[in-house]
């Protein structure tokens, strides 16, 4: 099922004039167009040579500076895939597809204490990914692309050379497809398994119809994409995601097999290196859920030959969860090595069979159980809430955290896996609230390259960090939490002008800090400096690869909606701008909503102006270039209050939202009411056709990648968990497809064509389109060769800017005045 047939479909689209269709006057539609450049400066800024990466060592003493490519050309894009089980890999390679990873090209070693950089020869050409340091420091290792597959390389700190340790053998269909040993001797690889042959050609014909049939179990599925679709979607899933797991020596590269080949989605050693926690997938598949749901079996096999120890787990077909989001698998789940422990295996089982809907005290229990894992597994913790990770730390001392989706709750308990079932509350908070995040545990690692948590000189406390998020702005932190009684002291905090994010702790002791710092006007470096005083000294320096952008400006602005919810946005204005020169501006309100169940929290806003602002891939803020401003993430909160289901006053709250923004700007005499668009990608694009359907806030609207019409995501979408049976108002009034004869402002859709998003499917905008055209109304419809929910070509990400930018000129800048609206209030600007 390579990509040709979804290219042949969109042929056939472009045949009936659904591609694309040019409105100018009576409306002429065009079956294909050739690709189109924006304006300048746009192409000179997006061909820039990207930011080198930075990746720092685990003894914190080097940093490997990694080169990054631009965006690939569309011949690139096009290569073939294969969509199966919802991954999408390249047959070639048996790896990731293009449009889905950025590869880098270069690698440098740079010494944090000399700032000395000794640049890593490699091949011309060189394209490399998964780049992973070994325990000591010593040797990164990385998966390099060859023409027939992907390659295991090592670099060497001593030397600054690198080495191919294997040849195009590597499998990573499943994503990771190495790690380092504990001992650093050498991986284990996920590999292709050796003589594996051709993939299964595709019949020529049919043997048979495709037949899917239930038995009257309740199976709420929602809607996802790249599933299996026949037999031979099944023996393709079966060539190219079946691994071989393998030790490869670090000193020669020499190969152990370990175990039998099989369909391996994943794999982890112990801390001590004597046992694997490996995940199978087997049959039956299934057309209706992705791979991780298909039937599972965990076990733990000895290291050396593979041979099963203990089997953990060995679960059917999981197609019947609740469309709740706190909805888990029956039986043991999320299993993982306890990383300050040699050999102890961790998991989490639900007490409500996995339906969060059952009235129960206990919700999760986690379990532990110590090799050679014949005694009965302890019982850790139990939770009223879900398991959703531990943060390991000494044998006295670990912190878990739980969640709900329903109410938001977060709780993080203090344990002693010395003693277990007696956890201590250390916090217990709304998860969205930003202002009073308390961060999080700081973490190192340790003798066999495990985090654990970064315990103070005196074990009495833990190292945090945190955004430090306020009205004022955000000011990331690092600080001490006390193991005795939950609270945080803070030790260190960025202060204005800069956003200054904690990198790494330099030393064990904590005195030394590494950081990541930016302001309005200065790039993004790194930085190590004393915690206490200190400007410290500057380790890169990276500089603006968009200087045509640095005269822009950027202010957050404050305002309310109607019933009092506290709203902010990011107000951008062209380089050179003078209000009383140049009057008020075409804009574009670029948003994407969120719902919330707390209007306290929805209301928080924070001042981004400390944060360096540059464009990339296909941005809105583009359009800054060409004369408009912008009013970036306007807050479109949607709020369930007391106990009521958010989306049940979608359109209400929304367009509340809406125009509370439209009357800030225009307020601030820097928008014209006559000429504001309205847009937004994905979610956003679903706010975008709702906006254009229930209000005359805005002249037009660009909406890239959506979904439009909830029946056909009928068990759920976005944050929606209820069902399209058990909420049939709510789907029938949150979709803009019911109301194309209210669009009366002209709209822009853009799709990609191998939309691979759960929910946008391309045929959302494709009947959206149908519908719009029906009804009369102004509408173009561009799908992008190739794309996924992300645009990544360079081709297409010069049309799409296109594509804005002549909607922009045409239905923005150069529309007719429409009646005043009232005066507004002035908004604060900040």
């Amino acid at each position: 099922m390579f990509d040709t047939q979804f290219r042949r479909r969109a042929v056939a689209l472009a045949s009936t004039a659904v591609l694309a269709a040019m409105v100018c006057g009576a409306g002429v539609a065009t079956a294909s167009e050739a690709y189109r450049t924006p304006p300048a400066p746009i192409a000179q800024i997006l061909d820039a040579a990207p930011t080198p990466g930075v990746s720092l060592s685990p003894e914190r003493k080097t940093l490997a500076l990694l080169g990054r490519e631009n965006l690939p050309p569309i011949r690139a894009v096009a290569d073939p895939i294969l969509r199966l089980g919802g991954y999408r890999i390249n047959p070639r390679t048996n790896g990731p597809i293009e449009a889905r990873t950025t590869w880098m090209n270069s690698l440098a070693f740079e010494d944090v204490k000399t700032g000395a950089v000794r640049p890593v020869a490699l091949p011309q050409g060189a394209r490399f990914i998964e780049t992973r340091w070994s325990t000591n420091g010593q040797s990164l290792a990385f998966v390099m692309e060859a023409p027939t597959g992907l390659e295991l390389w090592v670099a060497d700190l001593k030397t600054a050379t690198a080495r191919k340790l294997t040849g195009p053998v590597l499998n990573a269909a499943f994503g990771g497809s190495y790690d380092w040993l504990p001992d650093d001797s050498g991986f284990l690889v996920r590999q292709i398994p050796a003589g594996r042959g051709a993939a299964p050609a595709e019949p020529a014909a049919p043997e048979g119809p495709i037949v899917q049939q239930s038995a009257g179990r309740t199976a709420a599925i929602r809607t996802y994409q790249d599933l299996l679709g026949n037999a031979h979607d099944e023996a393709l899933f079966d060539h190219y995601f079946t691994s071989q797991l393998t030790r490869v020596a670090l000193a020669d590269g020499a190969s152990t097999p370990v175990g039998a080949p099989g369909v391996i989605n994943g794999f982890s050693v112990s801390p001590d290196g004597r046992y694997l926690l490996v995940t199978r997938l087997k049959r039956p598949y299934s057309y209706l859920v992705p791979a991780g749901r298909f039937p599972t079996e965990i076990q733990i096999v000895d290291a050396e030959g593979g041979k099963p120890v203990k089997t953990l787990v060995d679960r059917p077909l999981a197609d019947n969860l609740s469309s709740a989001f706190d909805a888990v698998v029956a039986g043991p789940r999320s299993p993982q090595w306890r990383s300050d422990a040699p050999a102890t295996l961790v998991w989490a089982e639900a007490q409500d069979g996995g339906d969060p809907k059952k009235k129960v005290e206990i919700h999760d229990r986690v379990l532990m159980q110590a090799a050679p894992f014949e005694a009965a597994p302890t019982t850790l913790v139990d939770l009223d809430l879900r398991y959703a990770g531990i943060s390991w730390g000494r044998d006295d001392f670990a912190v878990v955290t739980g969640r709900w989706f329903d109410n938001r709750k977060e709780k993080r308990l203090a344990i002693d896996p010395s003693k277990p079932g007696a956890p201590r509350l250390l916090v217990e908070r709304n998860y969205q609230d930003r202002y009073n995040d308390p961060g999080s545990l700081l973490s190192r690692r340790n003798a066999k390259g495990e985090a654990v948590l970064h315990f103070t000189p005196d074990g009495k406390g833990v190292f945090v960090s945190g955004d430090g998020a306020s009205a004022k702005g955000e000011f990331p932190f690092v600080g001490v939490m006390n193991l005795a009684d939950g609270k945080t002291a803070r030790l260190w905090q960025a202060k204005a002008p800069y956003y200054e994010a904690p990198v790494a702790l330099a030393d064990e002791a904590g005195k030394t800090l590494i950081t990541r710092r930016e302001s309005k006007d200065e790039v993004p470096n790194y930085f190590v400096k004393p915690l206490k005083g200190g400007n410290g000294k500057a380790l890169t320096k990276f500089v603006d690869r968009a200087p045509q952008f640095a005269g822009v400006t950027k202010q957050t602005i404050t305002y309310s909606r109607p019933d009092g919810v506290k709203l902010s946005g990011d107000l951008y204005l062209p380089a050179g701008y003078d209000k009383t020169r140049d009057g008020p501006l075409p804009m574009l309100m670029w948003a994407y909503p969120e719902e919330f169940t707390d209007a306290s929290v929805a209301g928080q806003t924070v001042d981004a102006g400390n944060r360096f602002t540059r464009p990339g891939g296909a941005s809105h803020l583009f359009l800054l270039t060409q004369g408009y401003a912008v009013l970036d993430g306007p807050g479109m909160p949607i709020i369930g209050k007391d106990g009521a289901e958010p989306n049940d006053s979608y359109v209400e709250q929304l367009t509340a939202d809406a125009k509370a923004a439209v009357d800030a700007v225009v307020a601030l005499g820097v928008a014209d009411r006559d000429r504001i668009a309205v847009g937004g990608h994905s979610y956003g694009a679903f706010m975008t056709a709702n906006l254009l359907a229930h209000s005359d806030l805005f002249r037009a609207g660009i909406a890239r990648s959506g979904a439009y019409n909830r029946t056909l995501t009928p068990f759920g979408f976005q944050s929606e968990q209820r069902t399209y049976w058990q909420a049939t108002d709510t789907y029938t009034k949150m979709s803009p497809f019911t109301y194309v004869k209210q669009v009366n402002e002209p709209i822009l859709l853009i799709h990609g064509e191998a939309d691979d998003n759960s929910g946008t499917f391309p045929i959302q905008s494709e009947r959206f389109y149908a519908a719009l055209k029906g009804a009369g109304a102004t509408v173009r419809y561009t799908v992008l060769p190739y794309e996924a929910h992300g645009y990544r070509a360079r081709e297409s990400v010069m049309h799409t800017l296109w594509e804005m930018t002549d909607w922009m000129d045409r239905y923005v800048k150069n529309a007719p005045p429409r009646a005043a609206a009232p005066a507004a209030v002035a908004p604060v600007a900040k």
